[in-house]
């Protein structure tokens, strides 16, 4: 028996200023073959557990790319289909195959194509038959459509934001895509539009239980995997929303039934659901109301991993206002700012124009009095599922009791070592400001006194009911309150 693999990912929001062309890929890790075989990372996690699984089974693997784009705007035409001709070239080259695992983002959007994973999973189908089991993993803040059901024999997603569960969901999608290629089971999959556009954080009540229940239901009654996309949306395609996904073994109707079912109870849980952003004032007022520990406040709308600049001044700006001692804050993404640090070296004072460089979504610039703490050459955080994510050059100063992290490569916050290895210490912090939206909850929340989520005004807006869509035209909640 023979596995092909490969891995393409971005996560496109559309309204982003930030082209994702040929560096955002070739120049992040990537790998022509052979990427299950480096450190982990955000990219090839799958594909190690695939190469693991594939040996124990004495079977025969071969590996095509490996390329991921941090999120940023709409991916050039070029490149995406440049990415997709190197499978297809590699999966022609392979010969007959008898299972094709990819693993995917589900929310990569380029010029002239709407879905990429879609398109491709396409190619791949018209390549190898219909006889060859195709599985796909998926972010789950992914735009899932019919065509791509209509191609893929299997689509796992993840269950976890964080997404603290990639492995355990590609060793999911192997061991069914191995029951399938050995005819002991017909995967049927089914999925049911909520029409919802929102952002669900599973560590807490009542998506926990959501989560846990999904778990307990699969590989019971014919059930062989049950899924919840959550959708991303600050994509403007016609298929972005919430949907939930089921596979049963051969049975149309009880896929059918799950999906709904499973909607259903997700759909009366709206209202517990529902995120309510902070202002930045009111995110401060209640950190500095604490009489001890450090609030831990996520500047939600300044997320890399969401396609934000992370360059955006609105939070460090309204703290240096109201003269905010004892904080942190991070990660900034600006290459100059840093080269000029390690210029000037550990230890030296000097004036700084921070952020505010990409536009309307990173507000204006602060010029700063600072003092450099510690420079890097290459700085490194903790990653998603055990992998580790590049900073690049890394700078940590102070202004004006403020401790700021900076560094070259456009990274959202995701654990305390993005300070804490630059040498900052966050245990003396009352305030510590993270640029992510969710993925920093797994690292930050165990030294948090209390965690907060807050939305700018400038950077990706927060109100789900006021994204301004203009290809994405259906009702949805919350938009409308029962479409």
């Amino acid at each position: 028996m023979r596995l092909f693999m490969a891995a393409l990912l971005t996560e496109t929001n559309t309204f982003a200023p930030i082209p994702t062309g040929r560096e955002a890929f070739f120049g992040n890790r990537f790998h022509r073959t052979g990427g299950s075989l480096a450190e982990p990372v955000w990219g090839n996690i799958p594909l190690i557990e695939w190469r693991r699984m594939a040996e124990a089974a004495q079977i025969e693997v071969v590996e095509s790319i490996t390329a991921n784009a941090q999120p940023g705007g709409t991916t050039v035409r070029a490149v995406y289909e440049e990415l997709r001709g190197m499978i297809l070239e590699d999966l022609r080259a392979a010969g007959p195959v008898d299972i094709v695992l990819l693993n995917l983002h589900g929310a990569m959007v380029a010029e002239g194509h709407d879905d990429c994973e879609s398109d491709l999973v396409a190619h791949v189908r018209r390549m190898v038959g219909p006889d060859v089991v195709i599985g796909v993993e998926l972010d789950l803040h992914c735009h899932l459509d019919e065509a791509l059901l209509a191609n893929a024999d299997l689509v796992v997603i993840y269950k976890e934001y964080p997404h603290t569960d990639m492995a355990e969901r590609g060793r999911e999608l192997f061991e069914l895509a191995l029951r399938a290629a050995r005819r002991e089971i017909r995967p049927v999959m089914a999925m049911r539009d909520l029409r919802m556009i929102h952002m669900w954080h599973t560590p807490v009540e009542p998506m926990k239980s959501f989560v846990a229940d999904m778990q307990a239901a699969e590989g019971k009654g014919g059930l062989l995997s049950l899924s919840f996309a959550h959708g991303f949306p600050w994509g403007d395609v016609p298929h972005v929303g919430a949907r939930m996904l089921a596979v049963t073994d051969g049975d149309a109707a009880l896929a059918e039934a799950t999906a709904r079912a499973w909607g259903e109870r997700l759909w009366a849980m709206r209202e517990a659901t529902r995120k309510r952003f902070d202002t930045v004032d009111q995110a401060l007022d209640i950190a500095l109301a604490a009489p001890s520990g450090t609030t831990v406040i996520a500047e939600t709308s300044d997320n890399a991993g969401g396609g934000a600049p992370s360059d955006c001044t609105a939070v460090l700006r309204r703290m240096l206002e109201r003269g905010v001692k004892d904080a942190a804050i991070g990660i900034f993404w600006d290459p100059v700012a840093v080269s000029f640090c390690r210029e000037a070296g550990p230890g030296a004072a000097m004036p700084l124009r921070l952020g505010g460089k990409c536009g309307p979504m990173s507000g204006d610039p602060l010029d700063l009095s600072v003092r450099v703490h510690a420079v890097a050459e290459q700085a490194f955080q903790s990653g998603l599922s055990g992998g580790r994510a590049a900073m690049g050059p890394a700078a940590w100063i102070e202004a004006e009791g403020i401790h700021i992290i900076l560094a070259t490569e456009r990274q959202q916050c995701f654990h305390p070592d993005a300070f804490t290895g630059l040498g900052c210490r966050l245990e003396d912090k009352r305030i510590v400001v993270v640029k992510s939206s969710q993925h920093f909850y797994a690292g930050f929340a165990p030294i948090a006194r209390e965690v907060r989520y807050c939305a700018a005004e400038a950077g990706i807006l927060r109100d789900f009911a006021a994204i301004p869509y203009r290809r994405f035209d259906r009702p949805y909640w919350p938009r409308v309150e029962n479409p």
